[in-house]
């Protein structure tokens, strides 16, 4: 089957390399480009087989930044198996500083199960759930809230399609070292890297680790810990390459399971909030006000929580429109 894309990554192959995913793509200065999306490749025998990846959302820095550490870290006499990184997927959103796609205004994470004859987002969607994933057991693809969002770090799964993996996949978001995750419950067919990766029968990880378009020591290191300890969990490392050590964390298991459990703007204004990532809040609490500049003689409207939890997340700019989310409390749930 055409895949809509065209490269040279030998999955049999052992040691390292590095490579291409190659889209081709007229353009009007360039009639016969192609999209060259960097993968780098590590194998060393039969084993556990990881694909980590970044740059979906090219906003998104973390996941970049430290799967540029590991591949430099990585060498084939330090695992059992195979790693496959591709650390910039949407890689002229990531150069362009966009969460989508400069070239089509294509968002990948919502892009799947793809096209080989679509647009350059949807090739790379239908290439990596198609032909990428299935050549993986586990695939951890790394998130942050973009420009526009702040988020807790939170690591994350979908419910899987089945008890073992699920079993398998809850084992793993519990490992990864952080304070919080999340269990989302997109379905089977969500258009996402982890519906994705679902249908190609491997398991998704996921998860948010910073926002704003930056990064801090903080995001970094959580961010490196989780790829060391999903490492170290699945059995290809014995020991973390790019993170410090750290006691065992106990996780706080999230989940969003209404809209109720966000405050979206339904009118242009502007959002004060008055609560932190990481506050319990409890329904009927203030989340923030919201102005109207060119009313301020007027009283701003208190935003309240309809549905009490922990604040996950919340819009940067001030400035908003009707459609926006604001502000998400999630509610825990037993482990």
């Amino acid at each position: 089957m055409h895949t809509g894309i065209l490269t040279d990554l030998d999955f049999e192959a052992d040691g390292r390399s590095a490579t291409f995913l190659s889209i081709p793509y007229s353009i009007d200065r360039s009639p016969y480009f192609q999209v060259k999306i960097p993968v780098f490749r590590f194998r060393n025998g039969a084993g556990p087989r990881l694909l980590l990846m970044a740059g979906n959302h090219g906003d998104e820095y973390e996941g970049v930044f430290a799967l540029g550490h590991i591949l430099r870290a990585l060498e084939t006499n330090l695992i059992r198996g195979a790693v496959t990184i591709l650390p910039m997927s949407n890689i002229h959103a990531v150069m362009g500083a966009r969460r989508r796609s400069p070239l089509d205004n294509g968002n990948l994470n919502r892009a799947f199960p793809g096209d080989p004859a679509g647009t350059p987002t949807e090739r790379l969607a239908h290439y990596l759930e198609h032909a990428l994933f299935p050549q993986h057991d586990v695939v951890f693809d790394i998130h942050s809230g973009g420009t526009s969002m702040e988020h807790l770090t939170t690591a994350l799964i979908e419910r899987q399609p089945t008890p073992e993996m699920m079993d398998k996949a809850r084992d793993l978001l519990e490992h990864l070292g952080q304070d919080y995750a999340f269990i989302a419950e997109n379905g089977y067919d969500s258009p996402t890297s982890m519906g994705a990766a679902a249908r190609a029968g491997a398991i998704g990880i996921s998860g948010e680790f910073g926002g704003g378009a930056t990064v801090t020591p903080v995001t970094m290191e959580n961010t490196k810990r989780a790829i060391d300890n999903l490492l170290v969990r699945l059995g290809i490392t014995q020991a973390p390459l790019i993170s410090e050590s750290k006691a065992p964390v106990s996780t706080t298991i999230l989940a969003l399971q209404s809209h109720d459990q966000a405050i979206y703007a339904t009118r242009r204004g502007w959002f004060e909030p008055v609560v932190t990532l990481g506050q319990t809040v409890a329904a009927g609490d203030v989340a923030g006000y919201y102005h109207d500049l060119e009313r301020l003689e007027c009283q701003a409207d208190a935003l309240m929580f309809r549905r009490g939890g922990i604040v996950i997340s919340r819009r940067l700019h001030a400035d908003c429109q009707a459609g926006d989310c604001l502000i998400q409390a999630a509610a825990e749930i037993e482990s």
